[in-house]
């Protein structure tokens, strides 16, 4: 009995003392995130490939033994990459071609060569020609303008059937009217038809990306939704891409404010689990004995409160000491000039962007909250351009962008805590932590696609890669596919997201320069399995 009130006690005692550093540790964080640093230059006396705008590598890396992530090279993904056909050797010549066409400045003729190379999209869409934007009621056809004058009588005599009617023929027969567009988002919000407005103006927003009436109505209606972060993300991208519009500064700050939005609703919601969260680890130690319960809540409280930089830095700690990582030079500085070259029209400037290659042999990649991506090899050897490594980079960097980690780790830190005291709690915690769902991946293939057709990437890179695992796969599904779930339906969605914007498939693909990298890659693949074989022969000869 007395044992029990001690510990009853000592349980009290640990909450005050909780209470008491966590209020503390509330107090004195600062608001402002600390400013971004860029990663330690890799020095190097080989040739550096040609191609523009290069960023500073990667920071170096180390080899230690590897335990997580969980993932081996003995799966029925990771078969040995078929050998290629004649035809698809004279499509890659046809692409190296287009590479040096459109590196040297002469875009009209690469465009060509990668028409040749490149086959139409399986999946059959809309021929759609991007008419030019309007903006004044008096340049709509006749019909236009009947349906733009019955929606404003709508509007007057506040007839939901007779606004919505007319704006929602409008804005499909005649889509480039930007502020039929933006009406037709305001009467359905006006009556609570918040979803479907968002649809529209992230249609219209798609079609015409450079319009400011257009993309302040879309912030403004994310903002709303209480979607601060991709608010900021849509503000920010329109003042990076339209540097020179009058209205880039407005959009900075609107980027700005949303992101200050957003970053306040975090903590406010990880504040509210602190209290929890000290409950928590009080009562771990009333029924465990053990204070290394409590010592964790209130560990996982304060990285939380430090935000998503302190996070990801600390997990990435631990990776790369359990990580096998490559610390080959050219590869990191190839990898490293992709990514740099995506974070620069990313929007989000306040995290240190590193990626590390691990040296497996399967498909795939993970990006942890703070800007920390690691990279399979295998991923490296199996894209066939450097455009389809963009594509799966742009893909992970955007779930940094987008904060979705962040977002699962917020949410997730209560139910970890709670989950330590129960049998394969861990595992739940972890499962829990890592799923992301099925709009957050749209979301990240379709802001990566974006930022790889931003970059001067062919914007068809994530969409190829995809049909590019699809081929190589057997028995199952690449480890990336397998965690990144409907395959087909992203590469479907991906094509009629390509053709709805616009983007141009025939940019860059970085054919040649990726397969000089492709067989380095493969080669260290290589020289590490005969490595393990050699360490084994003699624990095989021992116990003969």
């Amino acid at each position: 009995m007395k044992r029990r009130w001690k510990s009853l006690l000592l349980a009290w005692n640990w909450v005050l003392l909780s209470l008491g550093t966590s209020i503390l540790i509330i107090l004195t964080q600062p608001i402002s995130p600390v400013p971004a640093q860029q990663p330690p230059a890799i020095e190097t006396t080989e040739k550096k490939p040609s191609i523009p705008e290069k960023p500073p590598s990667t920071p170096e890396t180390t080899e230690k033994k590897p335990s997580i992530p969980e993932t081996t090279d003995k799966k029925p993904s990771d078969a040995a990459e078929p050998t290629p056909t004649p035809e698809e050797l004279a499509r890659r010549q046809k692409l190296m071609e287009g590479d040096k066409l459109y590196l040297a400045g002469n875009l009209a003729e690469a465009e060509k060569m990668y028409r040749l190379a490149k086959a139409p999209f399986t999946t059959k869409l809309k021929n759609q020609e991007r008419k030019a934007p309007i903006i004044d009621p008096t340049q709509l056809s006749p019909a236009g303008k009947v349906y733009w004058r019955e929606a404003e009588a709508g509007i007057a005599t506040k007839l939901q059937t007779r606004t919505l009617v007319p704006l929602q023929l409008l804005v499909e027969q005649i889509p480039e009217f930007i502020p039929g567009q933006i009406k037709y988002a305001e009467t359905l919000k006006q009556y609570n038809d918040e979803k479907k407005a968002l649809a529209v103006l992230d249609r219209a927003a798609t079609l015409y990306p450079n319009q400011p009436d257009l993309i302040k109505a879309r912030v403004a209606a994310l903002a709303e939704a209480k979607k601060w972060i991709e608010a900021s993300l849509a503000a920010r991208q329109f003042a990076i891409l339209n540097s020179n519009d009058p209205q880039a500064p407005e959009f900075q700050k609107l980027a700005d404010d949303n992101l200050k939005r957003y970053k306040s609703h975090i903590r406010a919601e990880v504040r509210g689990n602190t209290i929890a969260n000290i409950i928590t680890g009080a009562l771990g130690y009333a029924l465990t004995g053990s204070l290394l319960g409590p010592f964790s809540a209130l560990d996982s409280t304060i990285l939380l409160l430090q935000g998503e930089g302190s996070i990801g830095e600390s997990v990435a700690k631990q990776a790369k000491k359990q990580l096998k990582l490559i610390n080959d030079e050219t590869v990191l500085k190839y990898v490293d000039e992709i990514g740099q070259k995506l974070v620069k029209v990313s929007g989000r400037e306040e995290f240190k962007y590193e990626f590390f290659i691990i040296a497996l042999e399967d498909l795939n990649a993970f990006a942890l909250p703070g800007g920390k991506i690691f990279i399979n090899a295998g991923a490296i050897a199996k894209a066939n351009s450097e455009a389809e490594l963009a594509g799966l980079i742009g893909h992970e960097l955007s779930h940094v962008v987008l904060s979705h980690g962040f977002q699962l780790v917020t949410q997730g830190n209560l139910i970890s805590n709670v989950t330590q005291y129960l049998p394969l709690g861990g595992t739940i915690g972890q499962l829990f932590g890592l799923s992301y769902s099925r709009d957050m991946e749209r979301q990240a293939d379709t802001l990566g696609t974006r930022l790889i057709a931003t970059s001067g990437y062919a914007c068809d890179g994530l969409r190829n890669l995809l049909v590019t695992l699809e081929k190589q796969q057997k028995n199952a599904p690449p480890t990336w596919l397998s965690s990144h779930p409907g395959g087909g339906e992203r590469v479907k969605y991906l094509e009629s997201l390509i053709s709805d914007t616009g983007y141009n498939r025939y940019a860059y693909e970085g054919v040649g320069r990726h397969q000089e990298i492709k067989e380095r890659v493969k080669q260290l693949l290589k020289e590490k399995k005969e490595r393990e074989e050699q360490k084994k022969k003699p624990n095989d000869e021992s116990k003969k």
